[in-house]
């Protein structure tokens, strides 16, 4: 089953790629490799702000996680016109804007590499780190960006 099929099957729809935020690319094609721009978690006009351990909880800086993984895929969709064309996940690396004290980092980022298991199958399993961060940019809870095989 394909990426984009198994996405559909899933009833997993993405968003319309994000404008970058900066001076910067949304992405970029190296060889084999596609580097995704550091994303957030935005659903429409809605992004997830705030201190995870504090103003969000642990199931809401997943969901966040998660919706930051669905820009992931939607910029990916862009550079390379369809998932298709992405063999697999290579590394993600999740950053979370944690409150003193909150070290669960890894589970939030759970709600992205979830995702890419959905999108990607076997195939979706992927190299992480999972870090906290004293702030991120627009206090948004959680940015991730990652590294893609082109087929």
């Amino acid at each position: 089953m394909s990426h984009e099929d198994r996405l559909r099957a899933a009833g997993i729809t993405l968003p319309e790629a994000m404008t970058p935020a900066g001076l910067y690319v949304g992405a970029v094609r190296v060889g084999e490799l596609l580097h995704v721009s550091g994303q957030g978690p935005v659903d429409g006009d809605r992004m997830v702000t705030g201190k995870v351990g504090d103003t969000v909880s642990l199931d809401e800086a997943r969901d966040a996680a998660r919706l930051t993984g669905l820009q992931l895929l939607a910029t990916a969709r862009a550079e390379l016109g369809t998932l298709d064309r992405a063999g697999r996940p290579v590394k993600i690396l999740g950053m979370a804007n944690c409150a003193p004290g909150f070290n669960r980092t890894p589970a939030v980022i759970d709600g992205c590499s979830e995702l890419f298991h959905q999108a990607f199958g076997d195939a979706g399993a992927h190299a992480r780190s999972a870090v906290g961060m004293a702030e991120l940019p627009f206090d948004i809870a959680v940015e991730i960006e990652a590294i893609f095989q082109v087929a």
